[in-house]
């Protein structure tokens, strides 16, 4: 039977209701007797103690805004008697919590591809990447066509990623275009790629090449529109050449420790904190254990909470490249005259998320306790094992292709409202409540509301990690199935 309501920390002033609660509705906490006294729906807070006007709500043992009025015993605690207490950019100093010997954990085997790199991927899928939005369409025909003269295809999928981008940019944007289609050119995930251009664009393809990097040309090959006679043509012979080579590879046994995954919430409501984002957490450092690497992105959705972050850097220089990720993100929306606590969304709110700080103190949850071992910045690629933050927004389609840029197999995606959304990686889909989960079978991967009526939370986890060993073995996940594969790029600047 499901129980009413969790306390989330001793210190907490209010409690989150697991079912919805009627008035009138007695409850039993920490030995008081407190009656309901309006309707709280589940996923949102009631009041458990007297709250004066401009005093803290306390949640998760922290501070996640201040009560614009007084608040009552039973009553309902949300954005109409709640504030954020953010502000704009703020000094910290570095208090790192003591590092605990961690033991070490048994790795699991996986089944993936061995690239010449000696990097592995999860998926062999062919990807047509344009270079500029012009020839989105353009990629699609050559797509089409390509499948339409195979029979039987033995790889994962042929797949185009169309984007507005790679014209009429400046500066930063132009250059951010580049590179993010110069990460997922070299993805492992692809087992070959065609670079597709037009021919006078400014993200011209002859610089792309230059300024690429290490890649395998046997696996990536280019192609300008402007410069062949029949650019379908040309585009599908090439996709046949890359074919061929691509049948001859197979799936061979790796460890689980050589993944890379993305932590990612979107739509998320009052359980979000309680059982998808622990969930992840429980995952994150258990990968982190075994020698494998996490990476968490959203900044906003780090403020608020990145105290908690920041005590946990590998050292004080990882400490001021935190810093240095909060507070140049604050900046950003300070350019472009926006408040940095503009955030919950309206669906957040709906599911029970009052401020900021609420929010974000469920998010940062994704990351577990592990030491943060290096920040990178937008555009930069993985360098170390362990769990690692990177700069970004929290715009889904944007962050997942961030999280597949620098270097993540996948993504874990939590969400307590729902989306059907995939990035370029498989985007695994973890539903916070069960009554989601049931309700939206072809979208959601993994029921995290088991941990509220599991025997124990170990049990989830193991589910969870044996569901991730077979994600990563070549068991699709739902954005698969449904054909749900986009991505996204952060523009800041001036179109021309």
């Amino acid at each position: 039977m499901m129980r009413p309501f969790i306390k989330l920390h001793e210190d907490d002033n209010v409690v989150v209701a697991l079912v919805n609660l009627q008035p009138g509705d007695e409850l039993t906490i920490d030995e008081h007797s407190i009656v309901v006294k309006e309707e709280i729906k589940k996923g949102h807070k009631l009041a458990i103690k007297k709250i004066e006007e401009n005093q803290d709500v306390v949640k998760y043992g922290f501070a996640i805004g201040h009560a614009t009025q007084f608040i009552e015993v039973g009553t309902h605690v949300h954005t109409q008697n709640v504030k954020t207490n953010l502000n704009d950019c703020l000094s910290y100093e570095y208090q790192p919590k003591s590092k605990r010997a961690d033991k070490l954990l048994m790795d699991r085997e996986i089944r993936v591809y061995h690239r010449k790199n000696w990097d592995i991927g999860i998926r062999n899928e062919l990807w047509i990447i344009p270079t500029v939005g012009c020839v989105n369409k353009t990629a699609e025909i050559i797509k089409d066509r390509f499948l339409k003269e195979v029979d039987n295809l033995t790889i994962d999928g042929v797949f185009s990623y169309a984007h507005p981008f790679g014209c009429s940019q400046m500066g930063d944007d132009h250059e951010t275009t580049r590179k993010i289609l110069q990460n997922i050119a070299k993805h492992p995930n692809a087992g070959g790629v065609l670079v597709l251009g037009l021919g006078c664009e400014n993200n011209q393809v002859s610089t792309f090449k230059e300024t690429m990097g290490e890649y395998d040309e046997e696996r990536v090959r280019f192609l300008v529109a402007q410069d062949v006679e029949d650019e379908i043509e040309a585009g599908v012979k090439i996709l046949h050449e890359l074919y061929e080579v691509m049948k001859q590879d197979y799936r061979a046994t790796s460890l689980l420790r050589n993944l890379r995954v993305g932590l990612k919430c979107g739509g998320s409501d009052g359980f979000s904190g309680i059982t998808a984002n622990p969930l992840l957490g429980y995952f994150s450092d258990y990968l982190v254990k075994s020698g494998g690497t996490t990476v968490l992105t959203e900044v906003p959705e780090m403020f608020g909470a990145e105290t908690i972050l920041m005590n946990r850097a590998k050292d004080e220089a990882t400490f001021d490249k935190i810093v240095h990720l909060i507070n140049d993100f604050k900046g950003y929306y300070e350019r472009n005259h926006q408040v940095c606590y503009e955030n919950p969304s309206p669906g957040n709110k709906a599911g029970g998320i009052t401020t900021l700080e609420d929010k974000s103190l469920g998010c940062t949850q994704k990351a577990g306790t592990s030491e943060v071992v290096d920040v990178l910045r937008y555009t930069d690629r993985l360098e170390h094992n362990g769990l690692n933050l990177l700069q970004g927004p929290g715009n889904d389609l944007v962050a997942v292709t961030a999280l597949g840029s620098a270097g993540c197999h996948l993504a874990l995606f939590t969400t307590g409202r729902g989306t059907p959304f995939g990035g370029f990686i498989p985007t695994v889909k973890v539903a916070t409540n069960s009554d989601l989960a049931n309700k939206k079978k072809h979208w959601i991967d993994f029921d995290a509301g088991a941990m509220l009526t599991a025997t124990t939370t170990e049990e989830v986890v193991e589910d969870f990690i044996n569901y991730i060993c077979d994600v990563c073995s070549g068991k699709w996940t739902n954005n698969e199935f449904n054909g749900h594969r986009e991505i996204d790029i952060w523009k800041s600047g001036v179109t021309l």
